[in-house]
């Protein structure tokens, strides 16, 4: 199953009955296993959670903690960029030039490194001891 497919069929099963907005992720880890994760909501906002990070977590618990690609789709008029925790997230397990595809049910895809879409990441070297 390719990353576009496992995220269309995760999306299916987010649990977004507030919003309404269903989200699916899939990556693949650097030793090639693929993991997916969905929004999933609760009525308490501040709770819920996002699909990448349930990708994320997915990966963690089968064993990997190198992201190699990421795709994310919505059913959006455009594509839909990972939020800014969880840009945090992603670079927190994939270097700057791995790719994220974002893309709407229809097709439309927009790629971008996750460089790009993180510029100055926070990252370990600023926990370091001066």
């Amino acid at each position: 199953m390719d990353l576009r497919e496992a995220a269309l069929a995760v999306r299916g099963r987010a649990h977004a009955p507030y919003s309404g907005f269903a989200v699916g992720a899939a990556l693949r880890g650097a030793g090639g296993g693929l993991h997916v994760g969905c929004n999933v909501e609760n009525v308490s906002y501040p709770e819920g959670t996002c699909a990448e990070a349930g990708a994320i977590a997915a990966m963690v618990a089968a064993g990997e903690t190198r992201i190699a690609e990421v795709y994310v789709v919505a059913d959006a008029p455009v594509p839909v960029s990972p939020c800014g925790g969880c840009r945090q997230r992603l670079a927190e397990f994939a270097p700057p030039e791995v790719v994220v595809v974002m893309a709407t049910v229809a097709g439309a895809e927009r790629r971008m490194t996750l460089g790009e879409l993180l510029p100055g990441a926070f990252g370990p070297d600023h926990m370091a001891a001066g």
